[in-house]
């Protein structure tokens, strides 16, 4: 049983890693001869540039990302719409089993009353989740270094 959700927790930990934190997202980070990437990894949402992502700015953000990822516009979203733009390992240009597997497995997770399709709430709730893991101090905003440290703690 332990098993059945340490598998599927740590696969969304992968997964959402981009979407969260990459090195050097943070203003501080930036020297002369590099400069901030302030808009990459969670840090892409700071849409009011205060060096933070509040829960109000995630949400518009992933409400947004919802429908840009629905390109037929009928509110939900299939496996095929949920990874269309996710690019395989290596040169190939499928994804490989085990993509397809990791896949699979995060569309049943999000996909809560296993309809085949993801709607807005059922994406929502799991961007709650996400969101949730990085707010350590639950202070309802967090930022790269915060999200970083709550990614590499769950490992």
């Amino acid at each position: 049983m332990l098993k059945s959700l340490v598998i599927p927790a740590a696969f969304l930990l992968l997964a959402a890693a981009p979407a969260f934190a990459a090195p050097g997202d943070s203003p501080a980070a930036a020297t002369p001869d590099r400069p901030a990437r302030a808009n990459t990894g969670i840090m892409r949402y700071d849409t009011n540039k205060d060096g933070v992502v509040d829960r109000a700015e995630w949400k518009a953000a992933q409400e947004a990302r919802f429908k840009r990822l629905d390109t037929n516009n009928d509110g939900k979203l299939t496996e095929q719409e949920l990874f269309a733009r996710t690019p395989a390992v290596g040169n190939s240009v499928l994804p490989s089993d085990r993509q397809v597997q990791r896949q699979s497995t995060y569309f049943q997770l999000l996909d809560a009353d296993k309809d085949g399709v993801v709607t807005l709430a059922e994406f929502m709730a799991q961007a709650d989740r996400n969101f949730a893991r990085c707010d350590t101090n639950k202070d309802g905003k967090t930022d790269a270094n915060e999200c970083k440290q709550a990614l590499q703690r769950n490992r």
